[in-house]
C-alpha cells in the first residue's frame, strides 16, 4: 500500500513542518501540505497547523513507493519515460489506491520526482516524468505551450480512409449527468481544440480501423470527442459511444468484464499514447515499444458488439 502511516520520535520540540523537510528531504512547501492535510497525528488526532510545533511521538502518513518493476522505456539525469499499461493511475486518487505510475516514478527517483502530464486511466502509453522540480517546472510548460508534440493511436468503430481535421470547441460538462454521463460535449461556446487525424488500416472482419491523432490543444477527452462527434467512436469507450446505462453501470463498476466487451467494443479503451517529441538540452522523439497496432484479441467481433448505435 503506498501510504503506509508510520510512528516516529521527535526527540525535542520544533516546528512540525521542519522536522518533516528534515525526515523525508521535502521541501518547505511539501512539509506544509502533509499537515495541512491532516497527515501528522498527534495523540491520535491530526494536526492541520502548519505552523505548530511537536514533541516525542507522533504519527506520519505518508507515501511510500511500492514498484511493480515497470522500468522506464528511456531515462537521464533530467527525465524518464515509461510504457504506462491500460488501467493504472498516473497519480493516486485516493489514499487506499494500492498502485500508480506514481510508485515507480518515485521509487526510481525519489520524492521531488513526478509526472509532468496526464494521461486517463484507461489509455496506454508514453508518460514523461521529470526526476527534479527544475525538470518538472520545464517538462510542463512545455506541454502548456506546446512545445511537446505528442501522437496517439486508436482503433475506432468502423470505416475510416481519408485524413481529416477536427476542429470543433469543446465545451466542459457543468450542467450534472442526469441525461448523460459525458464529461465534455461539442459546443460553439467551448474551447478551441484542433486534432488532425490519419487513418493507418482498417480491419474489414472487426470492421475497426487503426487512426493516427495528432492533437494539437490539450482539452479534456479531445480525441475521444473527436472521434465520438464524427461517428467513429473509440471501441471500449464507456462513456462516448454507448448507452446512458452502459456509461452509468461501468462508472458504478456495476459491469462484467464480458459485458463491457460487448457493449463498448472492446476490453480496454483502444487509445494509446504512440510518441512524444521534445527539446531538453538536445532534441528527442521517443517512440513506445508497445504493439497496439496488433491488439486485434482486445477488440469485439463486429456481429457481436452492441457499440456506437449498433
Amino acid at each position: 500500500m503506498p501510504f503506509v502511516k508510520e510512528k516516529f520520535t521527535v526527540p525535542q520540540k520544533m516546528p512540525a513542518f521542519l522536522y518533516i523537510m528534515h525526515l523525508f528531504n521535502y521541501t518547505q512547501g511539501q512539509a506544509q501540505r502533509l499537515i495541512a492535510k491532516g497527515r501528522l497525528l498527534v495523540n491520535g488526532e491530526s494536526m492541520f497547523l502548519t505552523g505548530g510545533k511537536i514533541e516525542g511521538v507522533v504519527e506520519i502518513v505518508y507515501f511510500k513507493p511500492s514498484s511493480q518493476g515497470n522500468a522506464p522505456l528511456f531515462q537521464n539525469r533530467d527525465f524518464m519515460v515509461f510504457e504506462k499499461p491500460s488501467g493504472t493511475l498516473v497519480h493516486p486518487n485516493t489514499m487506499s489506491t494500492p498502485y500508480s505510475m506514481l510508485d515507480e516514478i518515485r521509487h526510481l527517483s525519489g520524492d521531488h520526482a513526478n509526472a509532468t502530464h496526464r494521461i486517463d486511466m484507461e489509455t496506454s502509453g508514453l508518460l514523461l516524468a521529470s526526476k527534479h522540480k527544475e525538470a518538472e517546472s520545464y517538462l510542463k510548460n512545455g506541454f502548456e505551450t506546446k512545445s511537446i508534440k505528442k501522437s496517439y493511436l486508436a482503433w475506432v468503430d468502423g470505416k475510416l480512409t481519408e485524413p481529416f481535421s477536427s476542429h470543433e470547441r469543446i465545451k466542459i460538462n457543468k450542467e450534472g449527468y442526469e441525461k448523460t454521463k459525458h464529461k465534455v460535449f461539442i459546443d460553439d461556446d467551448g474551447k478551441a481544440s484542433h486534432t488532425d487525424f490519419i487513418p493507418l488500416e482498417y480491419d474489414e472482419k472487426l470492421d475497426a480501423s487503426l487512426v493516427a491523432c495528432y492533437p494539437h490543444t490539450g482539452r479534456t477527452h479531445q480525441i475521444r470527442i473527436h472521434l465520438f462527434h464524427v461517428k467513429h467512436p473509440i471501441l471500449g469507450d464507456p462513456i462516448y459511444g454507448t448507452t446512458f446505462d452502459t456509461a452509468n453501470r461501468y462508472l458504478e463498476n456495476e459491469i462484467s468484464e464480458e459485458e463491457r466487451f460487448r457493449l463498448t467494443g472492446a476490453r480496454r479503451l483502444m487509445l494509446h499514447a504512440h510518441t512524444l517529441s521534445f527539446v531538453y538540452a538536445n532534441r528527442f522523439h521517443i517512440e513506445s515499444k508497445s504493439d497496439f497496432t496488433r491488439m486485434y484479441d482486445l477488440i469485439c467481433p463486429k456481429e457481436e458488439r452492441q457499440f456506437n448505435g449498433n
